[in-house]
């Protein structure tokens, strides 16, 4: 293993020599952009898109909408930006807010705003957009009552108790859309409620089901810019300033150009210096490649990473001991300078939320109790020895029930930092006794797999861009997983299977009812006790393995199109990357500028 480790870093610095001493080697030829015209200024990013006619403009329903991710923000704002270094939320769709009661957030709304086809901007364009999601299911309606528009421009956001992690879905994870364009449906759920439906009923989910088929021409616009339809190509789209929005002042450029694409189509852009910004995994020889030709990287927290999922319906995967051991033989460190170099950070605490947050949640005596698992193979030998396993004549580990330890690990292939993680890790655990095969498998099908069971290792998320560790668990325990405690979970199968009540040092938990208690009630000193059990029993359990917290490796051409990027360490990069993107901040703000 300290052999390997070596040439890890050798092969690491090697590529720095090289791309820093010989140019790179010819990369694919990056796509035109369309020319700009005289005058126009233009910022110019990368997201991957489906290109009508399967992409939608639906962009409630996730699948195969173009909602452009972080440029979501730029035409479909939400209410509020949390400013991370400040513990503040940044005005977008709503103007202010307070707490009018216990239970009862109120927003008030900029006056005289309008949407991009004319329509005005009122509170019933809230009050919708919130009742389409009640028909979605979406989380944010276990927390509410009611959404009422007290008048054109507040709204009142009625809590069924009170509640201070409610902010976040009201505020931030939730993008306003016009009554224009989906109020009829908002009238029909309504109706639907008053007759005493649910989401059980057949009515209900026929018209779910016909809100999903639903098509929308084009996306109306309340935000700065506005999506042409008519720009769309397999390769890129454009956003135009969209003039007659209440903030078309706050920022700089007349349009924004995303180029369409994943790492492999975006990489060869940024070299080009055909684009300004992109958020992708890029691998460490990319990366110096890029700082090479000039080329900035902002790393900021992400305050999540990739994590070692098991199908806990496999032996030994069903055993924490063994989780455990395995822990003890991964080196995180080489698998997150391998992935990412200074952008892969290995997890410290192991307690199933960034590390970065751990100082704001944990006691001195938790942090005391928690199992580092430090990299120490001859711990995890000594673990897997006592639980009776015994290695073969090839160096292969036999568990106790005679079953040779050979498994498959899965990761999505176009995701070039979980694959070279996934890669890495097969590689660790093989030459552990642990014969493990890396598959890749396409990004858009990955997810599905592992919600349906259908894997044995995979590399899927842990944690959560969210300063408030109930985001994090309920990723860990309920994302890809449906065998829950006492409250029911909603992933589409049956997942990783990890059983929800566990038998713990602390005593048997219900890690699905703490999670959510964690997250209920405003006072956070009742919730900071809850963390640090559900902190104790990740850590004790592990029901998958955290790897390593991945930081930004985001390629920034500075002062050629885009200027005003800040520098290293400033506060706003505590945003992160996808989180509260602090690049869609600062072009909201007018800090990002055309170059002179």
């Amino acid at each position: 293993m300290q052999k390997r480790i070596w040439v890890v870093l050798l092969t690491v610095a090697a590529l720095f020599v090289s791309a820093c001493a010989a140019p790179a080697a010819p990369a694919p030829a990056a796509p035109e952009a369309a020319g700009e015209a005289a005058g126009v200024s233009e910022f110019r990013g990368i997201w991957p898109y489906v290109v009508p006619p399967a992409g939608h403009f639906n962009t409630f329903v996730t699948t195969n909408a173009i909602s452009l991710g972080i440029y979501q923000h730029l035409f479909e704002p939400n209410l509020f930006m949390y400013m991370w270094a400040d513990d503040d939320w940044m005005p977008l769709a709503g103007e202010s807010w307070e707490w009018a009661d216990d239970v009862t957030v109120r927003v008030t709304l900029p006056s005289g705003a309008v949407w991009s086809d004319g329509s005005a901007y009122t509170a019933q364009d809230v009050v919708d957009t919130f009742t389409i999601q009640r028909l979605q299911g979406i989380t944010v309606w276990q927390f509410l009552e009611d959404v009422v528009a007290v008048d054109d421009t507040t709204v009142d956001f009625i809590l069924t108790e009170p509640s201070n992690t409610v902010l976040r879905r009201i505020f931030r994870e939730t993008f306003i859309r016009p009554s224009s364009v989906y109020g009829e449906f908002a009238n029909r759920i309504r109706d639907l409620i008053a007759t005493g439906a649910d989401s059980e009923a057949a009515e209900w989910q026929a018209l779910l089901q016909e809100f999903n088929e639903f098509r929308p021409e084009t996306i109306i616009s309340l935000g700065p810019y506005v999506l042409d339809p008519n720009s769309i190509t397999e390769s890129q789209l454009v956003l135009n300033k969209n003039e007659t929005s209440f903030m078309a002042d706050w920022v700089s450029f007349d349009r924004v150009l995303l180029f369409n694409g994943e790492t492999p189509d975006a990489t060869p852009l940024m070299m080009a210096k055909e684009a300004d910004y992109a958020t992708h995994g890029f691998p460490p020889a990319t990366t110096q490649q890029f700082m090479a030709e000039g080329i900035r990287i902002i790393r900021g927290p992400n305050y999540s990473g990739p994590a070692l999922y098991f199908n806990h319906t496999i032996y030994p995967f069903s055993v924490p001991e063994f989780r455990q051991a395995l822990a003890y033989a991964i080196d995180r460190a080489e698998n997150g300078i391998v992935s990412m170099a200074e952008s892969g950070v290995a997890v410290e605490y192991m307690a199933g939320f960034s590390d970065n947050l751990i100082p704001l949640w944990l006691t001195e005596d938790t942090l005391g109790a928690l199992n580092k698992y430090e990299f120490n193979a001859d711990t995890a030998e000594q673990m897997l020895l006592d639980l009776g396993f015994t290695r073969g004549d090839d160096n292969v580990w036999i568990d106790d029930q005679g079953n040779r330890l050979s498994f498959e690990l899965t990761a999505p292939s176009e995701f070039a930092d979980w694959s070279a993680a996934a890669e890495n890790l097969a590689e660790q655990l093989t030459e552990f006794g642990i014969e493990t095969t890396f598959r890749g498998v396409t990004f858009t099908q990955h997810p599905s797999d592992v919600r349906a069971g259908n894997f044995q290792m995979a590399i899927r998320e842990w944690g959560a861009g969210n300063p408030h560790p109930h985001f994090s668990f309920d990723v860990d325990y309920n994302t890809y997983n449906t065998t829950g405690g006492s409250v029911g979970v909603t992933a589409a199968g049956p997942g990783m299977q990890f059983p929800l009540v566990q038998a713990t040092s602390l005593g048997e938990l219900d890690l699905a009812a703490l999670t959510i208690e964690a997250g209920k009630g405003s006072d956070r000193d009742a919730q900071a006790e809850i963390v640090n059990q559900l902190a104790l029993a990740y850590n004790e359990l592990l029901p998958q393995i955290p790897l390593w917290e991945r930081y930004g490796n985001n390629p920034t051409l500075e002062d050629v199109r885009v200027s005003g990027w800040p520098a290293d360490g400033d506060p706003i990069i505590n945003n992160g990357t996808y989180a509260d993107p602090f690049a869609i901040v600062l072009m909201l703000q007018g800090k990002l500028h055309p170059a002179e």
